[in-house]
This record gives structure tokens, sequence and C-alpha cells, in this order.
């Protein structure tokens, strides 16, 4: 495995990449019980702006901002992160299935890769790590098809999953960028919330006074106060907005920039490669949901995929990787 210059850093990278892709794998389950009450929009909307207000909370200082072109930077990771990843990926579960979704998605590590390489002159891909790749996809597809017979293509969903992973390697860039200016990872990932939900509010004026959209189950918004007064009502309704506002968005995107800090944007992003696989364990240990031989043996695949994507041969003495 690489290792890298601060060994603390290294540490404590994992520990909290661990942890946010756990947090991640397990959120189609919250989603899954709010899309019974709320739009896609609503949920992607009102999880961003809890997110918002925990970062506030936790780091109410103002962010300074160096110069005048870093807001692009902050804009730029907030739209492709949130507004762009985000709302694709649950559009693409709409026209797709799930497991089709999960596969594509988990493509962005190469996308990040490229980015690097194209922006950054920073050379990932490397053979070894297009193996890792090829293995990690493979144990992916194991691992979503579970048991199933076949992996039926559709296009326009397939298309729209690709696209969200796509958008997940541009977040990557400006988050390096972000973090090589050395700003603080609270108050840039607030920062970053903020233009999010500016730039989900166009969305939610359509959703809320378009009556085509709000025919719409992933982009209706409900004015009803009625409605809204029941479905805030709902205690379960909101322990699942509050996970996916302060843990899945706070608190993952603010770890996540300190793990592509402490290893790397790349390497980090490799970790993408496991969530299909926390997610099968997960579903298997709370939801009662089976887990057949193929599921089991594409999770192991998968994480060999990663080993191999993330083994570097160092010299006696020298390290490999970011500090």
């Amino acid at each position: 495995m690489i290792r890298y210059k601060n060994p603390d850093k290294t540490a404590v990278g994992l520990l909290l990449a661990a942890l946010t892709i756990f947090i991640w794998g397990i959120t189609f389950v919250n989603t899954k019980a709010l899309l019974q009450d709320f739009s896609a929009l609503e949920i992607l909307f009102i999880r961003f702006a809890l997110g918002y207000l925990g970062l506030l909370l936790l780091a109410p200082r103002k962010i300074r901002v160096k110069r005048r072109r870093h807001e692009l930077l902050f804009a730029g990771a907030g739209i492709f992160s949130a507004t762009i990843y985000q709302f694709l990926e649950n559009i693409a579960i709409s026209y797709t299935r799930a497991s089709n979704v999960s596969i594509i998605v988990s493509t962005a590590p190469i996308f990040t890769a490229l980015t690097a390489q194209f922006f950054f002159k920073e050379k990932h891909i490397t053979v070894r790590f297009l193996i890792g790749f090829i293995v990690a996809v493979f144990g992916i597809v194991l691992v979503s098809l579970n048991g199933y017979s076949s992996l039926e293509l559709k296009p326009k969903g397939d298309f729209i999953a690709l696209a969200a992973a796509v958008s997940w390697g541009f977040y990557s860039l400006f988050m390096s960028k972000i973090n090589m200016l050395g700003y603080e990872s609270l108050p840039a990932t607030r920062r970053m919330f903020f233009y999010a939900l500016l730039s989900l509010l166009p969305f939610i004026a359509a959703g809320a006074f378009f009556p085509g959209l709000r025919d719409n189950g992933l982009l209706s918004v409900t004015c009803s106060a009625a409605v809204n007064a029941a479905r805030f009502s709902n205690p379960i309704n909101w322990i699942n907005l509050l996970f996916l506002g302060f843990g899945a968005s706070a608190f993952c995107f603010a770890a996540w920039s300190i793990v592509c800090r402490f290893l790397g944007t790349v390497h980090a992003t490799t970790g993408v490669y496991l969530i299909p696989v926390v997610t099968i364990v997960f579903a298997f240990l709370f939801l009662r949901e089976s887990v057949s031989l193929m599921g089991a043996t594409g999770a192991v695949i998968t994480i060999c995929g990663l080993f191999i994507s993330e083994w570097h041969h160092s010299r006696p003495g020298k390290s490999t990787g970011v500090n």
C-alpha cells in the first residue's frame, strides 16, 4: 500500500474515509424512506440546507476569501458535488435500475484521475491503476446483481448516471484546488453548500409554481400547508432528514475534504469502489435482504481491485504519495 510522508495524517485520513464511505453507503435507506413523502428535489434541498446550518453552528466564523476569483472554486465545488452529482444520481435511478447506477457511478475514480492528470499534470493513470479499476468494477457488477441473472441496459438512465460520475471528477478537481490554497475544511465546505443551495433555488421555484413540474415526482415542490404539516410532523422523516443533512452532508463532505488533503484526491476517491459493498452488507444486517454467493464474491473482488489500484512498490527508505 502507498506509504505517505506523514503517518499520523495517513491514519486520520483512512479513518475519516472509512467512516464517510460507510455513511454514504447506507444513505439509500434514508432517501428511500423519504421518497414516500418528499420529491427528490425537496430531499436534496432540505438535506443541504440542514448541512449548511450544521456547519454554520460548528464554524460560525466567516470565511475570508483570499482572492475574488476563488469564489469560482467554491461555486464549482458546490454545483458539481451537490446540485449536479446528487441530483443526476437521483434522476438516473428513476430511469434505470439502481444496480446500473451504482456500477456506473463507481467509475468516478477514473474521471477523478483523468481530471487530475489533465489539469494538474499528475500522472495517476498507470497500468496498475487501470487493472485495479477493471477488477473493482467487475466486483461491483457482481455486488449490484447479487444473484440476478442479467444487467438490463437502459441508455437514458445509464447516460445520466455516467454524467454524475463525470461531475464527481470535476468536484474533486475544485476541491483539490481549494485544499491547495489552504482553506479550512469546515468553512470551505459551508461556502460550497451555500453555492449548492443557491443553484438549487431556480429548480425549487420551478417545481413550486409550474403545474407540469408539480406533477413530476422528481421536481415537484409541495406548497400545501396540510401536506407539509403532516410530513414535517412525522418524527421518522426528521430522523432521516437530520441524518442526511448533518451526517451524510455536513460531516461527510467536510471529512472528505480532509481525506483528500491528507491522502490525495485520486487515492481518496478510489474508496468510492467500496460504497456498493457497504450498501449490500448494511442491507443484509439491518434490512434482512439476502446476500448471494455472487454478491459476496463481488465484495471480495471489489476490495482486491482497490488494493491493486493503491499498491505501489517503493524503493527502500523512499516514500511515495502525498503528505
